[in-house]
């Protein structure tokens, strides 16, 4: 717990510490968004409690979203119909990182309870638990207090991200320890090089793998087979930065990166090919197209982009409209971020007569 704390103060105090490094005047590009949908409530009509993670079936494009405080996963149709939960029943106790395989194996990272450690639960496509794996007796340092928090499978490999732990944890499709991958860097120039917490894992549909440090600010990529081919994001609290990165998604077709800021309330886009930074959306707010202390993020297979808006206790689901204008350089843990629209031509300085409180719509 105490490690916990001291990460989260460290994380805060250096994004304070670099909120203000966006020059007077900088904004940074934005994006409409356009909202789809709002999923609020599980089969039985219970509103959700603490929504943290999406993923997707690829073969049935069936969306999953874990609850941690129900201790169930909802899983809704393609259309947002709620099909049917898993609960305690059928050991779902604790979970956070979902995953799904090409054959419908549902990967689950779940909390400590009083009889269990924290572990890897595997159910298949029925939904009936088939195997458990703790991290505990497995040979890497740190193993015995190894918390899972987000699982990512590719072909060959399964990846797992841990509650403040340096590196990610790799086993094979059978469970079995492979390795731990490491990343060293630097939260900002003159600080020293460390090994980098990572706290989010995925793999797209092309093979590639991306980690997210939330201590770092940053997210790195790497292909299909393995070798690093960059990183993106800059640590800090104003437009154009990160201050904790809690997820991270994406997509070829669409050419995008989309990392969402727990902190900032906020979807930063990057380019799929260099992870350039190209524009935000959202804010914090509690309207449609607002986040409240966000979690992860998700794109399904038809370019539809989702997000466990945490404290709003609700999956909001959109695509991006056009480029709605700049925003302000305000830091957002200060004022949420709104959107202002960029001077007409022969207006240069003049205010917008757009109302600032005008929240985005479906």
């Amino acid at each position: 717990m105490r490690g916990v704390v001291g990460v989260l103060l460290l994380g805060c105090l250096v994004g304070i510490a670099f909120a203000d490094k966006t020059p007077r005047g900088q904004s940074v590009p934005s994006r409409k968004l356009v909202v789809l949908g709002v999923l609020e409530r599980d089969m039985e009509a219970r509103p959700f409690v603490s929504p943290m993670h999406v993923a997707f079936d690829p073969s049935t494009y069936e969306i999953y979203i874990s609850d941690p405080g129900r201790s169930e996963l909802a899983i809704f149709s393609p259309d947002f119909f709620p099909r049917f939960s898993l609960g305690k029943g059928r050991g779902i106790e604790g979970p956070y990182g979902i995953a799904v395989d090409e054959e419908g194996y549902i990967y689950v990272c779940q909390a400590a309870t009083l009889k269990k450690p924290p572990r890897l639960s595997i159910l298949n496509g029925a939904g009936i638990l088939e195997e458990e794996f703790s991290f505990r007796d497995y040979p890497f340092e740190g193993a015995s207090d190894f918390r899972p928090r987000s699982v990512a499978v590719g072909k060959r490999f399964i990846y797992v991200a841990g509650e403040v732990f340096a590196g990610l944890v790799v086993l094979d499709r059978q469970g079995r320890f492979v390795r731990i991958i490491t990343v060293k860097d630097r939260v900002a120039p003159g600080f020293p090089e460390e090994k980098a917490l990572i706290n989010d894992v995925y793999v797209d549909r092309k093979g590639r793998l991306y980690l997210v440090s939330a201590q770092m600010g940053r997210f790195y990529v790497y292909n299909a087979l393995g070798h690093f081919l960059f990183k993106g994001g800059k640590k800090g609290g104003g437009p154009g930065k990160l201050s904790r990165p809690s997820g991270i998604a994406a997509d070829p077709n669409l050419g995008l990166i989309l990392v969402i800021d727990y902190m900032r309330h906020t979807g930063l886009a990057y380019s799929y090919r260099d992870g350039r930074f190209l524009f935000e959306f959202g804010g914090r707010g509690w309207a449609p197209g607002w986040f409240n202390y966000p979690t992860d993020i998700a794109i399904d297979p038809q370019g539809r982009v989702y997000v466990a808006d945490l404290f709003n206790r609700r999956v909001q689901v959109f695509v991006f409209g056009e480029e709605e204008g700049a925003y302000s350089p305000v830091p957002s843990f200060i004022t949420p971020l709104r959107p202002i629209e960029k001077p007409k031509r022969g207006q240069k300085g003049k205010p917008s007569k757009k109302s600032p409180g005008k929240e985005a719509q479906p």
